[in-house]
């Protein structure tokens, strides 16, 4: 299907659908989003780093002012496939950024999250039970990311400082309340819609289609055909001179600001 000059524009089309979808999730909600470029523009000339040298979030080795960054990012995990997911970041020396899911993925593999931190990349929160945000009060709000961040401070000795709601629906509630919590709000540039197709093929083709500087990767480590497509995808983007950062190396020198929401 993709491997047509028409599968191409469809390709194109799969991105700038994903594209109109936030647009649409953001308008009217008063949020407006920082870009990669605008974060690091803000903390030009000063002393600031991003992070706090743990699990990923060192800047050293990458200025994404120069070079030609994209993130790689991973929701709604850790999942069975997670391990080999690592494995193949290990071997490819690629980090990446998790945002994992509480209830049924955190609290029943601990171990995987634990490997997640001690292995550079960084953690950060998807909510407890993926109940879209934008539909609860505030308190119900604070209950799905405060729950991930204890979860997941227990395990690591570190609370998140990033999320990304559930289909990327935030709002000012969300927005305060992920300030309240200490947590920016991360969503995309590119997703594969992975949840839809095992065709591994196919995901890795919406992702190549959709790559750009300063972009940020949306798969899911939860889904069959997701994994066995991450390194044809790693391998493609290094060949284009792409170089794999986390979020907060992709921000860096500026930091993620709590409850403001980043979109490249």
């Amino acid at each position: 299907m993709f491997r047509t000059r028409p599968g191409k524009r469809r390709g194109s089309a799969v991105a700038l659908l994903a594209a109109a979808s936030l647009m649409l999730a953001l308008s009217g909600c008063g949020v407006d989003p920082i870009t990669p470029g605008d974060a690091r523009g803000e903390a030009a000339g000063s002393d600031d780093k991003a992070g706090d040298g743990k699990a990923g979030a060192g800047t050293g080795a990458v200025d994404c002012g120069k070079v030609k960054c994209i993130a790689l990012t991973f929701d709604a995990g850790p999942g069975k496939d997670t391990p080999h997911l690592l494995d193949v970041l290990k071997e490819k020396q690629v980090p990446a950024t998790f945002f994992l899911l509480g209830k049924k993925h955190v609290d029943r593999h601990p171990e995987v999250v634990k490997r997640i931190a001690d292995e550079g990349h960084e953690v950060a929160n998807h909510t407890w039970t993926h109940r879209i945000l934008t539909d609860l009060e505030a308190e119900e709000v604070r209950d799905e990311l405060s729950r991930t961040q204890e979860a997941i401070e227990k395990i690591t000795g570190r609370r998140p400082t990033l999320m990304r709601p559930p289909q990327g629906r935030t709002d000012g509630t969300v927005s305060e309340v992920s300030r309240e919590l200490g947590l920016a709000q991360i969503l995309w540039s590119v997703t594969a819609k992975d949840y839809s197709t095992t065709d591994s093929t196919l995901i890795r083709q919406r992702i190549l289609d959709g790559a750009q500087g300063d972009g940020i990767i949306l798969l899911h480590d939860i889904y069959d055909g997701t994994v066995p497509a991450v390194p044809g995808i790693i391998d493609e983007l290094k060949r284009r001179g792409f170089t794999f950062v986390t979020v907060p190396q992709l921000l860096a020198p500026g930091q993620a600001v709590p409850g403001e929401v980043y979109r490249p």
